[in-house]
């Protein structure tokens, strides 16, 4: 039986300082970030590695417009490192920004095409500015679901694993929910928006319109889109999906899920931290896991 290797990017929260310096040495860091800064006009590089607290939020790397894209550039390095040294997966998935990174790795958009869209992404999520976030750790599924249909203006937005989730709503309908449920943890998040929820379906709207200027082109192997999970090779279906993945929830665990259906898997992380690693080895059994994070350790 052949092994089947996923590679799986993450989102936002697996940002770290100094993750930019981690893969300065390999191939096209430099003009992958000279490239972005250009775009985004703010030295992405540098916005990476600042230590001190940042006076100006447009410097700090936990600020919406930066975190996705450094994550983006960083990503695509090590991923095209990988490919460098003959590496290449069965089929790709990314976890909400992710998803892009995937589209990226499948050769389904250009590294051009990725900056531009996440510059428009992150600036339209930044300004959304309705509802927040929440995450909920250790608690009852079935109790969750109930309180979720209950209580109006609150969704699951990221269905991370069995025992973590991260919920998007009305602060009043977060704080009804929370007052209500048995769990281990809950946890308001530092967010500027409801994201993955009908909060975003203005936003989502104008990305919509955005999309349809870029071509999606055939990807090179499956990729698993977080609104809807399942391997996919349709072009424009793909796109469909990705479109509708700003205001539908981020479905992780029904991802790992349908990738335990390979008896022998290996996953990948390819990213600065191992936050899918973590809920993967918590959520799966007898599956292998591997980091890939820094110009040291370009195999697995």
């Amino acid at each position: 039986m052949i092994m089947k290797v996923a590679w799986v990017f993450p989102g936002q929260g697996s940002q770290k300082i100094g993750m930019a310096k981690q893969i300065e040495t390999l191939p096209n860091t430099k003009e992958r970030f000279n490239y972005a800064s250009e775009i985004f006009e703010r030295n992405l590089f540098e916005i990476c590695d600042l230590n001190s607290e940042p006076k100006n939020p447009l410097c700090d790397l936990n600020n919406t417009i930066n975190t996705q894209i450094c994550l983006f550039v960083v990503e695509s390095i090590l991923l095209d490192a990988l490919k460098d040294n003959g590496f290449k997966p069965s089929y790709v998935a990314g976890h909400s920004l992710g998803e892009i990174t995937a589209l990226y790795c499948a050769d389904v958009l250009s590294y051009e095409d990725c900056v531009s869209l996440i510059k428009v992404r992150s600036q339209l999520m930044v300004n959304a500015g309705k509802g927040s976030m929440a995450a909920v750790i250790g608690f009852d599924r079935n109790q969750l679901d109930l309180l979720v249909k209950k209580i109006d203006d609150v969704v699951i937005a990221n269905d991370n694993s069995s025992s973590q989730i991260v919920l998007s709503g009305s602060n009043e309908a977060l704080d009804i929910l929370s007052s209500e449920i048995s769990c281990k943890r809950f946890l308001k998040l530092n967010v500027s928006g409801a994201f993955h929820s009908p909060f975003m379906n203005e936003p989502s709207l104008k990305f919509s319109h955005y999309l349809k200027q870029i071509k999606f082109k055939n990807p090179s192997f499956p990729v698993i889109s977080n609104c809807e999970p399942s391997l996919c090779s349709d072009p424009n279906e793909l796109k469909i999906r990705f479109e509708n993945q700003m205001c539908n929830g981020v479905r992780w665990r029904e991802t790992m899920d349908l990738m335990a259906q390979d008896n022998d898997l290996h996953i990948v992380e390819i990213g600065p931290s191992n936050v899918l690693s973590g809920l993967g080895k918590r959520h799966l059994k007898n599956v292998k896991f591997s980091q890939v994070s820094s110009s040291d350790q370009i195999t697995y």
